[in-house]
């Protein structure tokens, strides 16, 4: 087989992919295998990559699976306004680097970020989450995403990099715009990368205790552009992926009795629900891509030179070939959510991912101690996105608080 054609493969959009992901990973493994043809927003045509061991085989091997999107064999079929466009397009960001230039990029912003005060950033998203919760709590009733998880990440992530707090909002709304990959998502992210390549500037002339400054500072030498670039990238990265795992773990522990039980003083259960998220329901489902760097065979398909390979990080967690039984509540971390190999989620980002969500979900916990689901479980939708699972609400009920 080459390039997968639309007759033999599986849209990787439209609802019952936005519902029922899950079931339709299971139902490619089942026809396909670990790797299999699917067409993106637009019917372009990719693999993913479903088994667990053929994953990590495309992460450990980037001098076969390229990241350089220019790599791609179907540029000459991507309209202008396709909504994919800003996550798979060619940008001069670490995100899309390869080799020594990409380990350049990355060592920096590894130690950049391995220098946050991680008791500050609790700190600050405890204060982020008290704002929003003060904001609805004298009504008794929220919805957990909109109103909550969507609100925390991105201020957090902004103080510690140095955007002004007043373009926090803006900037939250234009990312969102951009990974739900639908209309305006071009225009949101020229928006986005203005405001912070002004900050990048801005810290040039006026340095302080933050992510951008220690950038500007690094032996790296790294260029004004280099690090707009890779600050969007983070930026990014920080906001979408991590509230998605504070609304998919309150979810969890608002509709799993394991958890409900708990859920009033729920301290000790909280991590618990967290990696299995991260097993289960990860907020990253799919991640493009890598590019074949040459004719080669994966998973017992004919990969074509060029080829977009996307990473099916849910699927993996679920390959029964290795977890074939779950495993998540015993603490097990091998999961695929933050990927592998050099490209993966820095080690760094991921500590503040995951303070900032156990921070949001503890406060939550603190604040509202006996909210409960305001609907039928059953009755949840998610946002439509070829990447990422998030809930598009999570209505809830509880006691007027203050």
């Amino acid at each position: 087989m080459t390039t997968p054609q639309p007759a033999l493969a599986t849209p990787l959009y439209g609802p019952r992919f936005q519902q029922k992901s899950a079931d339709l990973y299971a139902e490619l493994r089942r026809a396909h295998g670990p790797v299999a043809p699917v067409l993106l927003d637009g019917d372009l045509p990719a693999w993913l990559v479903l088994g667990y061991r053929e994953v990590q085989h495309v992460v450990s091997n980037p001098e076969v699976f390229g990241r350089d999107s220019r790599r791609w064999n179907a540029w000459d079929r991507v309209p202008p306004d396709w909504p994919l466009l800003p996550l798979l397009g060619y940008q001069p960001t670490m995100m899309f680097a390869e080799g020594a230039e990409h380990r350049r990029r990355a060592e920096a912003l590894d130690e950049a970020l391995g220098a946050v005060d991680q008791f500050d950033l609790g700190a600050r998203a405890q204060q982020v989450a008290d704002e929003l919760i003060d904001a609805f709590a004298g009504s008794g009733e929220a919805d957990l995403i909109t109103q909550y998880a969507d609100g925390i990440p991105l201020p957090v992530v902004a103080r510690m990099i140095g955007v002004p707090a007043a373009e926090t909002g803006d900037l939250v709304r234009d990312v969102y715009r951009t990974h739900a990959a639908g209309e305006g998502a071009n225009e949101a992210y020229a928006r986005v990368r203005d405001k912070v390549r002004r900050m990048v500037e801005s810290k040039r002339r006026d340095p302080g205790p933050d992510v951008t400054s220690r950038l500007l500072a690094h032996p790296a030498a790294l260029a004004g552009e280099e690090i707009t670039e890779d600050l969007l990238h983070l930026m990014n990265a920080g906001q979408l992926p991590t509230a998605y795992w504070i609304g998919n773990t309150l979810r969890l522990m608002l509709t799993d009795d394991r958890f409900a039980m708990t859920l009033s003083g729920g301290r000790r259960s909280v991590g618990q629900a967290l990696n299995e998220v991260l097993w289960e329901d990860t907020p990253t489902q799919n991640f493009p891509g890598r590019f074949a760097v040459h004719d080669l065979r994966l998973g017992g398909r004919q990969i074509r030179q060029g080829d977009l390979l996307i990473l099916g990080l849910a699927a993996a967690n679920q390959d029964p070939l290795v977890r074939p039984v779950p495993q998540a509540s015993t603490g097990n971390q091998a999961y695929m959510s933050f990927s592998h190999g050099e490209h993966r989620c820095p080690y760094a980002a991921q500590e503040i991912a995951k303070v900032i969500a156990e921070a949001a979900i503890e406060v939550l916990l603190d604040r509202l101690p006996d909210v409960v689901l305001a609907v039928p479980p059953d009755t949840l939708e998610w946002r439509p996105s070829p990447l990422f699972r998030g809930l598009a609400a999570l209505p809830v009920k509880f006691t007027l608080a203050w």
